[in-house]
C-alpha cells in the first residue's frame, strides 16, 4: 500500500470482506436488498415518497456493490484519493437512507389512517411497510457507522 499510515488505507482483494468499517458492506447489501424488495412489493401510495425510496436503495444497493468489487480487485491501487471517495460516498449514502428510511415510516403511517377494520388488503400492505421502515433504519444505521469509520480513515490518511 502506498498510504504512509497503515491504517488510513483501503483493503484489497479478500481482506475487504475482513476489515472495519468495509465489512460493513455484508450488512448494507442485506438490509438495503430489503427495503428495495419490500417497498417493490408493495402497491405505490404515495409516488414521489416511495420513487425516492426505490431510487435510494437501488442507487446504494450498486454504488455498493461496485465499490466492494473494486476493493476486491485492488482497483484502488492504495492512492489517498479512493479513502476519500469511499468517505464521500458513506456520507452521501448516510444521508439518502436516513432521507428513505422517514419516508417509508411516512408512508406506513399514510396506509395505517387509511385502514378500515376488515380490510385484509390495506393490513398486509401495512406489515409490509412496517419491516420496510424497520430494515431502512437498520440500513441507515449501517451506512452511517460506516460513515463515521470511513471519516476517521480518510482524517487519518
Amino acid at each position: 500500500m502506498s498510504s504512509t499510515t497503515a491504517g488510513a488505507s483501503l483493503p484489497s482483494g479478500i481482506r475487504a470482506l475482513g476489515s472495519f468499517p468495509d465489512v460493513l458492506f455484508i450488512p448494507e447489501f442485506v438490509f438495503g436488498g430489503l427495503v428495495w424488495i419490500l417497498v417493490a412489493s408493495t402497491r405505490v401510495y404515495l409516488t414521489i415518497f416511495q420513487g425516492w425510496v426505490m431510487f435510494v436503495s437501488v442507487f446504494c444497493f450498486v454504488i455498493s456493490t461496485l465499490l466492494f468489487f473494486l476493493y476486491m480487485c485492488n482497483a484502488h491501487g492504495g492512492k489517498p484519493a479512493w479513502v476519500a471517495l469511499d468517505a464521500f460516498y458513506q456520507v452521501i449514502a448516510s444521508i439518502f437512507y436516513l432521507s428513505a428510511a422517514v419516508l417509508v415510516a411516512a408512508t406506513t403511517m399514510t396506509i395505517k389512517d387509511h385502514m378500515t377494520l376488515g380490510d385484509d388488503t390495506y393490513f398486509k400492505e401495512y406489515k409490509i411497510d412496517i419491516a420496510a421502515s424497520v430494515f431502512a433504519f437498520v440500513a441507515t444505521l449501517t451506512y452511517v457507522i460506516h460513515m463515521v469509520f470511513s471519516l476517521l480513515r480518510w482524517k487519518s490518511s
